[in-house]
């Protein structure tokens, strides 16, 4: 059964994902940084209504929270990475890297980009978790 990106059952299933994965656990081991929050921009032709935050709650390679959240609660978190869906789909696919990403302006960052580019092998692990859901896209 799939799961449509980015709901709560979808993000329920990331959370999951991620701290079934031994290669992030190894990756995210100094992770002390704080939450990392993924916006999803309101795209109201394919049902997004209003901006879709996805808080992660990572530290030291778990993952102790994955949830739902506004936009007003995402932007409080350490890190905040914002893109359309078209962006974050890619991302998903593995189509785009997180970090390329930042760099090119698809996704916009709000947080310490050097410490971002510190962790690039878990960023790249939180991908992988994200590829291991069986995912529905809302515009297809």
């Amino acid at each position: 059964m799939s799961l449509a990106f980015p709901t709560r059952e979808w993000v329920s299933a990331y959370g999951t994902e991620i701290n079934a994965s031994q290669s992030y656990r190894e990756a995210s081991k100094e992770w002390t940084h704080g939450a990392v929050a993924l916006v999803v921009n309101r795209q109201p032709e394919i049902g997004i209504a209003e901006p879709v935050g996805i808080w992660l709650d990572l530290e030291r390679g778990m993952c102790r929270a994955a949830k739902v959240v506004s936009q007003t609660e995402a932007e409080q978190a350490p890190f905040v990475i914002t893109g359309d869906y078209s962006q974050w789909k890619r991302v998903i696919r593995k189509e785009l890297g997180p970090i390329a990403g930042i760099m090119q302006r698809k996704l916009a960052l709000k947080g310490s980009l050097p410490i971002v580019v510190r962790f690039v092998k878990s960023a790249e692990e939180l991908v992988q978790a994200a590829t291991r859901i069986p995912t529905k896209f809302l515009d297809e």
